[in-house]
Protein backbone atom coordinates (compact mmCIF):
# COMPACT_ATOMS: atom_id res chain seq x y z
CA UNK A 1 0.00 0.00 0.00
CA UNK A 2 1.64 2.86 -0.73
CA UNK A 3 1.52 6.13 1.49
CA UNK A 4 -1.56 8.79 1.20
CA UNK A 5 -0.76 11.95 -0.64
CA UNK A 6 -0.78 15.32 2.42
CA UNK A 7 -3.07 16.39 -0.13
CA UNK A 8 -5.76 13.81 0.13
CA UNK A 9 -5.39 13.66 4.30
CA UNK A 10 -6.41 17.38 4.31
CA UNK A 11 -9.02 16.77 2.27
CA UNK A 12 -10.47 13.96 3.83
CA UNK A 13 -10.24 15.60 7.27
CA UNK A 14 -11.85 18.76 6.27
CA UNK A 15 -14.56 16.71 4.95
CA UNK A 16 -15.41 14.90 8.10
CA UNK A 17 -15.17 18.05 10.09
CA UNK A 18 -17.57 20.11 7.77
CA UNK A 19 -19.78 17.29 7.29
CA UNK A 20 -19.71 16.92 11.32
CA UNK A 21 -19.95 20.83 12.61
CA UNK A 22 -22.75 21.10 9.68
CA UNK A 23 -24.58 18.13 10.81
CA UNK A 24 -24.37 19.07 14.38
CA UNK A 25 -25.57 22.78 13.94
CA UNK A 26 -28.37 22.21 11.42
CA UNK A 27 -29.79 18.83 13.80
CA UNK A 28 -29.71 21.58 16.69
CA UNK A 29 -32.38 23.83 14.41
CA UNK A 30 -34.83 20.54 14.95
CA UNK A 31 -37.53 21.35 17.93
CA UNK A 32 -39.84 19.08 19.43
CA UNK A 33 -42.64 21.41 19.32
CA UNK A 34 -43.80 23.08 16.35
CA UNK A 35 -43.69 22.24 12.08
CA UNK A 36 -41.06 19.85 11.33
CA UNK A 37 -38.31 22.05 9.34
CA UNK A 38 -38.05 19.93 6.42
CA UNK A 39 -35.23 22.14 4.75
CA UNK A 40 -33.17 21.03 7.70
CA UNK A 41 -33.66 17.46 6.77
CA UNK A 42 -32.32 18.16 3.38
CA UNK A 43 -29.29 20.14 4.69
CA UNK A 44 -28.34 17.58 6.99
CA UNK A 45 -27.93 14.90 4.48
CA UNK A 46 -25.92 17.15 2.49
CA UNK A 47 -23.84 17.29 5.35
CA UNK A 48 -23.64 13.70 5.92
CA UNK A 49 -22.52 12.99 1.79
CA UNK A 50 -19.96 15.27 3.29
CA UNK A 51 -18.91 13.24 6.24
CA UNK A 52 -19.32 9.81 4.02
CA UNK A 53 -16.94 10.78 1.18
CA UNK A 54 -14.36 12.42 3.84
CA UNK A 55 -14.27 8.78 5.85
CA UNK A 56 -14.08 7.22 2.60
CA UNK A 57 -11.30 9.13 0.99
CA UNK A 58 -9.07 8.46 4.24
CA UNK A 59 -10.16 4.79 3.64
CA UNK A 60 -8.70 5.21 -0.33
CA UNK A 61 -12.34 4.55 -1.68
CA UNK A 62 -12.58 5.65 -5.41
CA UNK A 63 -15.69 6.32 -5.20
CA UNK A 64 -15.45 8.69 -2.28
CA UNK A 65 -13.44 11.12 -4.46
CA UNK A 66 -15.97 11.69 -6.90
CA UNK A 67 -18.75 12.09 -4.53
CA UNK A 68 -16.84 14.66 -2.36
CA UNK A 69 -15.95 16.25 -6.14
CA UNK A 70 -19.96 16.11 -6.49
CA UNK A 71 -20.66 17.81 -3.44
CA UNK A 72 -18.58 20.56 -4.01
CA UNK A 73 -19.64 21.06 -7.43
CA UNK A 74 -23.09 20.79 -6.11
CA UNK A 75 -22.36 23.81 -3.62
CA UNK A 76 -20.78 25.85 -7.02
CA UNK A 77 -24.33 25.26 -8.08
CA UNK A 78 -25.77 26.78 -5.16
CA UNK A 79 -23.91 29.41 -4.78
CA UNK A 80 -24.93 30.68 -8.68
CA UNK A 81 -27.96 32.27 -6.90
CA UNK A 82 -26.12 34.13 -4.00
CA UNK A 83 -23.68 36.82 -4.00
CA UNK A 84 -20.92 36.54 -6.34
CA UNK A 85 -18.36 36.61 -4.15
CA UNK A 86 -19.55 32.94 -3.02
CA UNK A 87 -19.82 31.78 -6.82
CA UNK A 88 -16.10 32.47 -6.90
CA UNK A 89 -15.22 31.03 -3.50
CA UNK A 90 -16.62 27.69 -4.22
CA UNK A 91 -15.50 27.88 -7.62
CA UNK A 92 -12.36 28.18 -6.92
CA UNK A 93 -12.56 25.82 -3.68
CA UNK A 94 -14.51 22.75 -6.64
CA UNK A 95 -10.69 23.35 -8.64
CA UNK A 96 -8.20 22.53 -5.61
CA UNK A 97 -10.05 20.20 -4.81
CA UNK A 98 -10.25 18.44 -8.13
CA UNK A 99 -6.90 18.99 -8.99
CA UNK A 100 -5.97 17.82 -5.36
CA UNK A 101 -7.78 14.41 -5.45
CA UNK A 102 -7.01 13.17 -9.37
CA UNK A 103 -3.43 14.46 -9.50
CA UNK A 104 -0.56 11.57 -10.34
CA UNK A 105 0.13 10.97 -6.47
CA UNK A 106 -3.86 10.51 -5.40
CA UNK A 107 -4.67 8.18 -8.46
CA UNK A 108 -2.00 6.03 -8.25
CA UNK A 109 -2.83 5.97 -3.75
CA UNK A 110 -6.69 5.20 -4.78
CA UNK A 111 -5.25 2.80 -7.53
CA UNK A 112 -2.68 0.94 -5.02
CA UNK A 113 -5.17 0.33 -2.46
CA UNK A 114 -8.08 -0.84 -4.49
CA UNK A 115 -5.60 -3.27 -6.35
CA UNK A 116 -6.31 -1.75 -9.32
CA UNK A 117 -3.39 -2.60 -12.39
CA UNK A 118 -2.70 -0.61 -15.44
Amino acid sequence: MRKRPLSVTAIGYLYIAIGVIALVSHLAMVRLHGPFPYDVLWASLVELIALISGIYILRATNWARWLALAWIVFHVVLSAFHAPLELIIHSLLCLVIAYCLFRPPANAYFRAVTGEVN
